[in-house]
Parts: structure tokens; sequence; C-alpha cells
């Protein structure tokens, strides 16, 4: 407990719950099969209120596309059913079901003559239903009629996740969903273990032995061969006690889910309320020198615009999708693309001000809806100038039009990657999942934004009009690392990504933090050993368009993640970072110990990094937990799934790899390096160029000092200008540009 904890040795496909402790009766199957067939789960009255509308909408979204036939080959899968299980399982439980469970379909089971031939397993997944905000919340009046929809919304989108995965692994699946769907989920649930019929009635009620409130529930059918769970006994209902209180079997303990339950709504899982604020973020910004950046200068869109050659093109197109996992999810993101913004509802309140015209209660109740829908962690800021791009990625200009942000930030998922080397083929799913989630998230809080009266858009990683990473500091989510262009949290360390909600919505916005991560950072570079590319600095911080950071090769970088042989993508210095933990009641003791110091007993950082840093490696965090690794090692090539040609990734920890600072080669692309903003041929990138700009670039102290003189900023912080009579982007459409990957901006 001190070091570690049982969930440490619990399989990942077992989930949170200890479902596999449970009793069971196998009598269930006959009296299940023998029931009358039942019509198909749908909505039997019209949504009440602008929240479950927008829920509704969102689910049909992923309903209208999802995958509709298997690839044409199948993948090389194992033939054992329980490995099958372990990775279909894994996927949902990844995905955040709250349960997940397998069955065998009885014919009485399909709700229409219209069943799915050979569809003879069930996989069924089960959502626990959020929280309705306390009474002085605005959001309840959204939340409280909608939260089977938040629930629907979420599980069905899940679940046509999943037959997308199955179906590029060569097999037919398909998703049924509340309204959508050709199965009686009722009793699939409890064939599969996941709920008991209790109480007065021919059918009873359907209840789960660990979730009191209400929960949704999704299915898909496959006739892809999975191990099946057994109904519950009904004894089941009565086996909570204190080993369930304490975490039985390493599964979350219930003081860990009653100590979530007890905070308030507008509240995170962790605590950053206790987390110290200051006026601005720990890192110099000279803001009137930040000069506005296009997208067509990211990293990812120049490979795509074959700025960095043909190999590093071709592979844009895949880098992250080269998965099955991932198959399911892009149709969706990119169908979410033309919703995302919108005008205000024109018959909503007359005075919509007047109604919401609490800043401190609407942050409150954006908040609030932002953890129904799976946001982890939020903060609001006003959006500074220099956070919206200049141009979009096919050349348009873009002229800032929202005063606040709403930053969310999505957890990766740290159990899976424990089980990960980093970048080996999860990494790329890792990203894509949160990507989908907050797109969803931001999407459907816009929508509801939107129909109170007020303009909003959501900000997502297929199409986003502000850089995400300086709103994440101003939002007081985190400070910059040395992993460089990327914001590490207190809590969930660098694990993330983001989503934005702009709007004019009257809103308290959220103060800088200091953890004390500058101090951390200076003084440990194991993100820096452990890159697989040498992208990030050993050395000391410098001023980059007019920020304070260790500025990383992000061409380096980029390359790396897009053409990566023996993984998806790249996540490895989120992977290896001391700060990568979960902070929770279920933590070891040490690292919620480190914690509490790292925020409350900051002077005490001299003493204390040093020996974190080095016991971090002796108990060889960062090294691969296999118990954890529930994925399919398999690589899409031609829209089939194969072995991956060039085999996976097996690093662990590189304890002796060193770099001199003084003698690493690394890349500057400042702002007069950038391409033209509405060029959308290639340009090549000059690397040599780039590589003579360490020599040359300031010091923190020295621009600091050279801007407290009044003294202009240098030459190359002017960015290069837009092409007189260029492309303007409307001859494009923006979502096959969309950046299918970043960092945690």
């Amino acid at each position: 407990m001190f070091f570690t904890t049982k969930n440490n040795q619990r399989p990942y496909h077992l989930g949170g719950f200890p479902l596999e402790t449970l009793p069971r009766d196998e009598g269930l199957i006959a009296v299940e099969a023998a029931r009358p067939t039942v019509s198909a789960p749908k909505y039997d009255a019209p949504a009440r209120g602008p929240l479950a509308t927008s829920l509704r909408s969102y689910l049909d979204i992923f309903i209208d596309n999802a995958m509709a036939e298997p690839a044409a080959a199948k993948a090389p899968v194992p033939d054992d059913p329980h490995r099958r299980m372990v990775d279909v399982k894994g996927y949902g439980y990844f995905m955040n079901a709250s349960q997940v469970g397998i069955c065998r379909i009885p014919a009485n089971a399909w709700t229409s003559e219209e069943t799915a031939a050979g569809h003879e397993f069930a996989v069924v997944l089960l959502l626990e239903h959020g929280r309705v905000p306390e009474r002085d919340n605005p959001a309840r009046e959204w939340i409280a009629p909608a939260l089977g929809e938040a629930g629907d919304a979420r599980i069905g989108g899940i679940a046509v996740c999943l037959s997308g995965h199955i179906q590029k692994m060569g097999f037919a699946a398909s998703a049924h969903v509340m309204g959508a769907g050709s199965l009686d989920l009722d009793r699939l649930a409890v064939l599969a273990g996941l709920a008991v019929r209790d109480g007065k009635g021919e059918d009873g009620d359907l209840r789960n032995p660990f979730i009191k409130g209400g929960f949704s529930i999704a299915a898909v059918s496959t006739p892809y061969e999975l191990a099946i769970d057994q109904p519950l006994a009904k004894a089941a209902l009565d086996t909570l006690g204190l080993s369930y209180w304490l975490g039985r079997n390493g599964a979350t303990s219930g003081r860990e889910r009653n100590r979530r339950a007890a905070r308030a709504s507008h509240l995170s899982a962790y605590a950053m309320e206790t987390v110290p604020r200051v006026d601005r973020p720990t890192t110099l910004i000279l803001d009137d020198e930040v000069p506005r950046v296009s997208k067509r200068a990211a990293f990812f869109d120049r490979a795509l615009r074959g700025d960095l050659g043909p190999k590093a093109q071709k592979e844009r197109h895949r880098f992250a999708f080269k998965q099955p996992h991932t198959a399911g999810m892009m149709a969706s993101m990119r169908a979410m693309v033309p919703i995302q913004g919108g005008e205000p509802a024109a018959n909503a309140s007359d005075a919509p001000g007047e109604v919401y015209g609490d800043p401190a209660a609407n942050s409150r109740a954006l908040k609030s809806l932002s953890y129904l829908l799976g946001a982890d962690l939020t903060g609001i800021c006003e959006i500074p100038d220099y956070a919206w791009f200049s141009h979009g990625a096919t050349g348009e200009a873009i002229t800032p039009y929202h005063k606040y942000a709403v930053v969310m930030l999505i957890d990766q998922e740290f159990d899976t990657m424990e089980g990960a080397a980093g970048d080996d083929w999860i990494s790329g799913t890792q990203s894509m999942r949160a990507y989908l989630r907050g797109a969803e998230i931001a999407g459907v809080m816009a929508d509801t934004v939107r129909q109170l009266g007020f303009p909003a858009r959501s900000q997502t990683n297929v199409d986003s009009d502000v850089l995400h990473i300086p709103l994440v500091l101003w939002a007081g989510l985190g400070e910059l690392s040395r992993i460089g262009e990327l914001v590490l949290n207190p809590f969930v360390g660098p694990r993330f990504k983001s989503v934005v909600l702009t709007t004019n919505m009257p809103l308290e916005v959220d103060k800088p933090v200091d953890f004390g991560l500058q101090y951390f950072c200076d003084h440990c570079t194991k993100c820096a050993r452990e890159c697989p590319c040498d992208a990030i600095s050993w050395g000391s911080k410098v001023m980059f368009n007019g920020y304070e950071m260790w500025k990383p090769d992000a061409e380096r970088c980029a390359r790396y993640r897009l053409t990566n042989a023996k993984g998806s993508a790249c996540g490895r210095c989120m992977k290896t970072c001391p700060l990568n933990k979960v902070v929770t009641a279920d933590g070891p003791v040490l690292e919620r110990l480190a914690s509490w110091c790292g925020i409350n007993a900051r002077w005490l950082k001299p003493v204390l990094v040093p020996i974190a840093v080095w016991l971090d490696d002796y108990l060889g965090k960062g090294k691969r937990n296999p118990v954890k690794k529930w994925w399919l090692d398999l690589e899409v090539v031609d829209d089939i799934c194969v072995t991956p040609l060039k085999g996976v990734s097996q690093r662990d920890l590189d304890l002796d790899h060193r770099i001199d600072p003084a003698k690493q080669k690394m890349a500057y692309y400042v702002a007069n390096m950038m391409p033209v903003p509405n060029d959308l041929e290639a340009q090549p990138v000059d690397r040599k160029a780039a590589m003579t700009m360490g020599e040359v670039l300031e010091s923190p102290i020295t621009a600091a000092i050279r801007a407290g003189r009044g003294e202009a900023a240098p030459g190359y912080n002017i960015p290069t200008p837009p092409q007189a009579g260029g492309p303007t982007g409307r001859d494009v459409p923006p979502a096959v540009y969309g950046n299918a990957e970043a960092s945690n901006d």
C-alpha cells in the first residue's frame, strides 16, 4: 500500500467494480430465454429541455456514422475466446463504460424479424448516470430532466465505436442503442451479469449490485466468438460489505466512490481548489510579443501539405488510425464539425443575460455540465488575443469572436498507459478516444448554451480556431513542463488531451496555478531521457515566440509520431513522467503523500525532488505492466488488419541514456520561419536554418530585461505574412484537413 496497491495487479478487463466476486445463477439463462419478445427500447416522449435535445442529436450522430460492413479480410486474432474477450471488454472499459458483460443472444431477445443472422454473442455495456447539481446551481434545470439522455448518448457512442473495432477486424457487428437497434437490452443486461430483476411485477425492476441510481445500457451483437459471463444470482444485491468499502480485489473502493459523490457537482474528482493560485502563469509570457500563428504552421498540418516530405505526408493520413480500435471514431468526430458553431436560438429568452446574469453561477453550471458529460478537469479563462489562430487550415483569416474559454481536460487513462510502452499500438487510440470524448462534450455544451441564447462554439482537435495550450495555462489547469509544448496538471500529470468551449456567456474566470512544477522539471530530465527521438530539451529554458519554455524539437517529434513503425503515434513522455499518476483514496500512500507535499509543502522540494526522481526509477515507474495490457497488437494496412509489419515497441526504461545539453541538436522554427499561412502548396522546412536559431534565441532573463527597457522584440518573432491574393479556404472542405493528432494542446 505504501509503494503500490492491489489495483496494480488487477487485470484491466475486470473493470472498476468487483463483478467477478459476485454469486452467479446459470439457471437464469433458461428463464430469460423463455420470456416473450418485447419492443426495442425507444423514447416515449419529446426531449425535455435544451440539454436533452442536444444529447439526442449527438446520439443520432453516432448512430448515423456507425460502420456498416466488416473489413474484407479477418484479422489474425487469437482463437482463444478468453483472449478475445479481454480485448473487447478492455475496449469497453477504456472508453469509460461503467461495467461490461458478454452473453449469448437467445432468439426471443431479438425485438423484430430483422435479426442479424449469425450474431450469437452480445457485448453489453452499462453506464452509471451522473448527478443532479445542487439547488443553487443553474445547471440543475438542464440536467435533472436529461440524466437518461446523457447516459444513453455516452454509452451509445461507446457501442458504435466498439462495433467499429470488431468490424475493422473483419467480423460483423451491430450497435444496439436507445432508439436504434433490435435487441431487448434489459434481458441482455441480466444474461451478461450486469443486472438483477428485482421488485414487483412479472419482469421486475433492473437493479445493479453496486449502482444505486439509474444507468443506461447499450449492446453490440456479433458472430465474433467471445468468452461469456453468467447471470448474477439475486443474492448479489446484498454483497457490498466492508471489503467493497476497502477495494475488493483491487477494484475502486467504496470509500473513493463516496469521496467523489460528496464533492460539489461543479468540482472535479481532484482537489484543484487546494492548489495555490497566482495572477499569471509561472512561466514568463511577454503578451505583446506573442505572435498570432496560423494552423498551417502546426507540424501535423505541415506534414499534411507535404512540407516534411512524401513519407510523412503519406503517414499523416493514417498514423493515429492504423490500429482497429480507432475505426469507429473518426467518422462521428468529423460529422460533429459542421455543428460546432451556429447562431444563438432566436426563441430563447429576450434577455438571456438577465436570466443568466450571475457569472459565478454560470461558471458553476458549465463546470457541472462538463463533469456530467465526462470531462475530468475544467477551468475557465478570458481568451488572450494571441490564443486565436491568425488563419485557418485552408488559409482563411480568423477574427477573434468570443471572450471566454471553458477549458476541459480528458484523461488518457492511467491503467491503459501503465500497460503500454507509450509508443506502441495503443498510443494513437488513447489520443483519439480523448479527442472523440472532448468533441462530444464541448459540442453538446455549445449547443446547449446556444439554445439558452448565448453565442458559443466548440473548439476540437478536428477544427479549432484557438490554440489550447495558453488557455489551459490561463484557466488554471497546469503549468508548462520540460516536455515543452505540453501542460502538466498536479493530479493527472501530462496524461490528457484538451477541448475548449468558447462563448460570450458571462463567466467567472479561474486563476493560473503554481504547484512548483518549474523547480521539479528543472531538476528532472526523465522525459528527455526516455524520448525515443531525443526531441525534448536537456538544457535550460529559452524564449520562443514570446513564451519562456523548454522548447522541444517539434519537427523531430512530429516526424517520429507520424512514421513510428512499431506503434501508432507516441505518448512516451506522458508515460514516463514521474508525475503521471492517479491521486485518489485508492492510490499508493507514497504518491498521495508526495502529491500533498508538492502542493502544500513546496519548501521541501530541494530535498524531496531528487529523492522522488531517483525513487521513481528505482521502483520501475514508467515500465510496462503486463497485467494492464488488454489490447491486441494489430496494424491496419489498406483497410485490413495484419500482424504489425515492423513489430511492436517493447520499450522500458533507458537509465543510461544521457545527452550533453551543449551538444543536443535542436531545431527551432520561430515565427518568421513559419509557412505562408494561405499558401496550400508544399513549403519544405529548412531544418539547417532552424538549428542555427538555438544560437540566437534569448534567455528568459535577457528577454525580461529587454522588454522592461521598452526595446522591441527580435525580428524573428514577426510571423510570416499571408500571400496577397492567396487562397481563402472557401474552396477546400475544412474537415479534410482536420488535425487528427496533437500534443495536449
